[in-house]
């Protein structure tokens, strides 16, 4: 079965914006740093980096990913992009967010049918999202997105599976994260 791995990755500059408000140095850094691990953790899956940025796009390319350039900056108008852009290609999408602590074994993974969601560490947010190319599937990143997925996924009569103990429920978002 055909998948392929979609990363939205803003511009590192302006990336992590609740770390940067709250006095976390380097973050610029540590957003490339966080995202070069989720990259290589996707070998040998073929990797798609959907970004605005040309430095993103530099950056992926040189970790060998091929780069999507969305018509909009917000994240769900992107992954909706690079979803459809992917559909005739590949049988699914695994959507996976560029600030995984421990990205460990995304390119191993051999996803169930229907709709796979791995929360966050508090159940409610969605850090990777595997879903069936072919279909209307409206993305809604945000507050209570897994909620949000599991909606859309019975909207369109696709099984749907929720997984909450992962390693990728582990995201950075907050300083408490670095921890």
């Amino acid at each position: 079965m055909s998948l392929a791995v979609v990363v939205p990755l803003r511009d590192f500059s302006l990336a992590k914006v609740r770390l940067r408000s709250r006095g976390v140095d380097d973050v610029t850094n540590l957003a490339r740093e966080l995202a070069t691990g989720v990259l290589r953790a996707c070998d040998p899956r073929p990797v798609y980096v959907v970004t605005e940025s040309d430095d993103v796009e530099r950056f992926a390319n040189d970790l060998g990913a091929k780069v999507l350039r969305p018509t909009s900056s917000t994240l769900n108008d992107a992954v909706t992009f690079a979803y459809h852009s992917l559909a005739g290609q590949y049988e699914r999408v695994m959507i996976v967010h560029g600030d995984l602590k421990d990205p460990a074994g995304l390119g191993a993974y051999e996803p169930s049918a229907g709709v796979t969601i791995f929360t966050d560490h508090f159940g409610a947010g969605t850090n990777v999202l595997v879903v069936p190319t072919g279909y209307d599937f409206h993305f809604s990143y945000g507050p209570s997105s897994k909620s949000n997925h599991v909606r859309e996924a019975d909207r369109l009569g696709l099984t749907v599976r929720v997984i909450e103990q992962s390693p990728w429920r582990f995201d950075v978002d907050e300083p408490s994260d670095l921890d």
